[in-house]
């Protein structure tokens, strides 16, 4: 039986679905990722599922890194209780975890955004490890691992380093220095291209605003109130939006790809150099996308594909090559894949389900529909061709509408046209309420009755 294969997990902040060449976006220069996609299977259609809270990064890393929903990932999910929705629930196995239990030797670097106690028990060993949510990327206040769980503030230093060099740095000794004969599973969290975003040159420079091309979906105002316009990442620009200020924020978010995409390349060329490149499974994912301008918003804080909608590329062992799916699937199933994969069972009672199968080149018809929320004020259920987002004003801060979104997305893949009040599509509308209300009971959402 040949050995289990090492794991490389690496893990982008903020990273749009279709923000690199392979994907569709062929303004940002990505030739790494590009090739990844080309030795190993692009899963182009993979969600999110949300979360009740703002930095919606800290659910769905929960998500990830459990296998599951945001209600049997973490310990709460009450709007505002933040002592706890960051807390992965307890008893729950996480993907550092459960591989440590099967033999492997974990290895953390990066962006940590859950509570230190799953941190600890997932991790063996770890370097440059970040516990916040976002920084200067030229001041990293990071910790050196502690086998002890004990990452007080006054053992955090300042790291000067760019983020995404100091990580690549971190990794690269990892792999050169690797010795053992257990595998390794190598969890690689960079925290770009997520604002600030101030790449170093010569990325910074690399695109010219003035030459991007707007996307189709730009608009200067969101047509209506989706109940998360005033938060953070929605005053990163001015109301109402201006072309040339748009322009400058893709420009930029594009210098932070394609800085990240090199020193990608210079991880997995060390790989390569290790000899252990043939025996490695290689994920890259993002916790979630990012509006930069679509639909007059900036942030994640929306249900439009976007932002709920991440990259996904699979490469190594028992992965075919250039190959694209475009089956819905979610983010949290990449934890019973790479189970799958390595040979390893997958843990009971979780949401998540292998893609082992997809990967094969079977189809899997129970895949169609995917769902994803946001606090208690937007629902999403979206099937192989339509999308219906439900709206809701917040009882709690008075802010949102009482609004239903449809789209045809074989027709109108930006999300442009809202079918919802023509009578031509009443039975998709009918469907997609009945399969949104059973999917809220089934996950019992505790604001399910709010979008009855």
């Amino acid at each position: 039986m040949a050995a289990r294969p090492n794991v490389i997990f690496i893990i982008a902040d903020d990273h749009r679905y279709n923000a690199f060449g392979v994907a569709g976006d062929r303004a940002v220069q990505t030739p790494v990722l590009d090739a990844l996609a080309g030795s190993g299977t692009m899963m182009a259609a993979t969600h999110i599922i949300g979360g009740v809270d703002g930095a919606v990064c800290v659910p769905c890393r929960a998500c990830v890194n459990t296998g599951t929903h945001i209600f049997q990932a973490t310990e709460s999910q009450k709007i505002g209780d933040h002592a706890r929705t960051n807390v992965i629930r307890q008893g729950a196995a996480t993907m550092p975890s459960w591989f440590r239990a099967h033999g492997y030797n974990t290895h953390a670097i990066g962006k940590w955004h859950n509570d230190l106690a799953s941190f600890s028990a997932g991790f063996c060993s770890g370097d440059a490890l970040f516990f916040g949510g976002m920084s200067d990327h030229r001041q990293v206040p990071v910790f050196d691992y502690n086998a002890d769980g004990l990452y007080p503030p006054e053992a955090r230093r300042l790291e000067m380093k760019f983020s995404t060099d100091l990580f690549t740095d971190s990794a690269i000794d990892f792999i050169e220095l690797y010795d053992s004969e257990a595998p390794f599973f190598l969890y690689l969290a960079y925290t770009s291209p997520h604002d600030p975003r101030t790449a170093p040159e010569p990325y910074a420079s690399m695109y010219d605003p003035e030459s991007l091309q707007l996307p189709p979906s730009y608009m200067e105002e969101h047509p209506f109130d989706n109940g998360e316009l005033d938060i953070r990442d929605e005053k990163l620009a001015a109301y109402p939006r201006k072309q040339g200020e748009v322009r400058q924020h893709i420009a930029d978010y594009y210098a932070m790809i394609s800085h990240m995409d090199d020193h990608i390349g210079k991880v997995l060329q060390t790989l390569t150099a290790s000899g252990k490149e043939d025996n490695t499974l290689i994920v890259y994912t993002s916790d979630h996308g990012l509006a930069v301008g679509q639909h007059a918003l900036f942030g994640k804080q929306n249900m439009y594909d976007h932002s709920i909608r991440v990259p996904c590329l699979i490469k190594g062992p028992g992965v075919p090559a250039q190959q694209r799916i475009e089956a819905n699937v979610y983010q949290f199933d990449i934890f019973p894949t790479l189970c799958d994969l390595s040979g390893i069972e997958v843990p009971a009672n979780i949401e998540g389900r292998s893609m082992k199968a997809l990967l094969q080149g079977e189809t899997d018809k129970g895949r169609n529909t995917v769902y994803s929320l946001y606090k208690d004020i937007q629902r999403m259920v979206k099937d192989d061709r339509y999308k219906m987002i439900r709206y809701r004003r917040s009882a709690d801060t008075g802010q949102g509408s009482d609004y239903v979104q449809l789209f045809d997305l074989a027709n109108d893949p930006w999300e442009l046209n809202n079918l919802a009040s023509n009578p031509r599509y009443r039975p998709q509308m009918d469907m997609l309420e009945q399969e949104l209300a059973a999917w809220m009971k089934r996950v019992r959402d505790p604001y399910a009755e709010l979008f009855v």
